[in-house]
């Protein structure tokens, strides 16, 4: 598939996928999105689509292509749920921002690997370690300024939820394993 098919069929799920709120709006009050709000999910979406096209069109390898999807979709998930509710807190906590740094060690990681999967698999691992330690310190270290209203959270719950988060980094990290055993067998039986 061409590049630009690609990228179009990005740009048709992602106008579709704003259709769910732009419909729900109509029958209820409890969507209520602005047009910044479609604006943000809007490029997110297109963002995040155009970023699996162009790192999955590296390998034509199951693994790899699944490993770029889990990485992708985690790298979604965190700046969605960051932005709409917050991972530790409400989403006006300061500590929240901490967690940019998962996805930017997750690129850093892929750019210096030359998204080869051996050094992919090291980008994703050191985001899920990334998100352990951003977690720890925004639980244990960090402290709301005073007068901060935070909503109570049940401590087992953030620590779930942000488990499963890492988790995803961690499966990508797994998978791109996965891709590179699987090239490096490819290429002992070429040889």
């Amino acid at each position: 598939m061409t590049l630009t098919k690609s990228l179009s069929i990005v740009a048709l799920v992602t106008g579709l996928l704003l259709l769910i709120p732009l419909v729900a709006m109509q029958f209820t009050q409890e969507v209520n999105w602005t047009f910044s709000d479609f604006v943000f999910a809007g490029v997110l979406l297109f963002g995040t689509g155009t970023t699996y096209v162009l790192i999955a069109r590296k390998w034509n390898n199951l693994a790899y292509k699944l490993a770029v999807a889990v990485g992708v979709v985690a790298g979604l998930l965190l700046v969605w749920a960051n932005a709409a509710v917050g991972l530790v807190g409400s989403e006006d906590n300061p500590a929240n921002l901490l967690y940019l740094g998962v996805p930017i060690v997750a690129l850093v990681g892929a750019f210096v690997a030359r998204f080869q999967p051996l050094g992919m698999s090291n980008a994703m691992f050191a985001a899920s370690l990334t998100y352990v330690v951003v977690t720890a310190i925004a639980l244990f270290v960090w402290t709301p300024a005073p007068g901060t209203a935070e909503p109570s959270a049940y401590f087992v719950n953030v620590l779930v939820a942000n488990g499963m988060f890492a988790a995803l980094w961690a499966v990508s990290g797994w998978l791109f394993r996965r891709a590179s055993a699987a090239s490096s067998h490819l290429g002992q039986r070429l040889a």
